[in-house]
């Protein structure tokens, strides 16, 4: 099936991540690997400012020992926090990384996803590679 597989994973877990890392087992090749991914949002210059020191830091730290949490008994799983605009984030992680599958959880889209798109969206509409929604 897929040799790598990319696990998209909202800084806030609101989505099933154990599902998305169980389907992401069944695609993988044998010896192939799977990267769980955390994107926290890029801070506007000006609001940084007003943040204290470390700020920042802390939530990716955060972040990092959540997604150890959710690697934790899977073999071959890796963890990547990275710091950039959702979709865009995992998109270029994906084509940097060469990654053949994304597995995206994705919410009913509401009236507003159809003026602003919601991530899952944005990566279906532009990844190089499989794309695998879950709801």
């Amino acid at each position: 099936m897929y040799k790598s597989i990319l696990v998209p994973i909202a800084p806030d877990h609101t989505r099933d991540t154990e599902t998305a890392i169980e389907l992401a087992k069944i695609l993988r090749d044998k010896g192939g690997k799977i990267t769980l991914l955390t994107i926290v949002e890029t801070v506007p210059a000006y609001v940084m400012q007003q943040l204290p020191d470390g700020e920042m830091t802390k939530h990716i730290v955060a972040a990092k020992v959540k997604l150890q949490e959710d690697a934790d008994g899977h073999k071959n799983t890796d963890i990547q926090v990275i710091t950039g605009h959702s979709a865009n984030g995992i998109l270029d992680y994906a084509e940097q990384n060469g990654t053949d599958c994304i597995i995206v959880a994705s919410h009913r889209p509401g009236y507003q996803d159809y003026f602003l798109g919601s991530t899952a969206a944005r990566v279906v509409r532009h990844a190089t590679c499989a794309v695998h929604v879950l709801r």
